[in-house]
């Protein structure tokens, strides 16, 4: 994706090669925050007997919540800078997705080994972005994109709140969080199901669609 303007709002002229951009930075900054969540929530689990870690486990657990929060906030953040001062680089194009599937992806095996979440709602969460990916890419092939619908947003935003619950094991003032988690989770892991089918329907017509047309081009000449 390319930019040709400054956008009229002085913001400069930037390259789809370019790469030192702020939304670039907040993705590096997504990615640096991987390995401190999975480090927080592995410590929080070690054996009792390592007296600091034991002390500090519950510490930790919320330690990795809000990095977490921290992260999927830069999400937002980098995409509204790139959508309003119009930068769009092909490094950003290609390391935001990327970014977003190591964090919720290496969140998703983390809070299962934590035994918060069973293994199915796990490999249905992971496979849905394989599975998106692929259809993304068969939608490039096919010179057609795969917006993202209601379905979508709602599926993520569940899965970014109910992800950063389930890495916590208690309930300050009473608030269930892991219960809440837990729900948040099964519900994005319904919408992910079901927006695939969703998306896949309305691709399969695109294809079909846009083939016919090539064929009524064909014929007319």
């Amino acid at each position: 994706m390319t930019t040709n303007s400054d956008c009229g709002q002085g913001q400069g002229h930037f390259s789809d090669l370019e790469i030192d951009n702020l939304p670039n930075r907040l993705t590096l900054f997504r990615v640096l925050l991987i390995p401190v969540i999975i480090g927080c929530l592995s410590f929080s689990q070690v054996d009792p007997d390592w007296a600091w870690a034991a002390k500090y486990a519950t510490d930790l657990e919320w330690v990795a919540a809000w990095v977490f929060a921290v992260a999927a906030i830069t999400d937002f953040v980098d995409g509204y800078i790139a959508r309003k001062r119009n930068i769009i680089t092909v490094f950003g194009s290609f390391l935001d997705p990327v970014a977003d599937k190591f964090l919720t992806v290496s969140s998703l095996i983390m809070i299962h080994a934590l035994g918060r979440v069973h293994a199915i709602i796990v490999i249905i969460l992971i496979l849905r972005e394989m599975y998106m990916t692929s259809l993304r890419l068969l939608a490039v092939g096919e010179g057609l994109s795969v917006p993202v619908n209601w379905l979508g947003k709602w599926k993520t935003t569940t899965q970014m709140v109910g992800i950063p619950m389930l890495m916590v094991s208690t309930t300050p003032y009473g608030i269930p969080f892991p219960i809440m988690g837990k729900v948040l989770i099964y519900i994005a892991s319904f919408l992910s199901l079901y927006s695939s089918v969703v998306y896949s329907v309305g691709l399969v017509k695109k294809i079909k669609q846009k083939r016919l047309e090539r064929r009524q081009r064909r014929s007319s000449i």
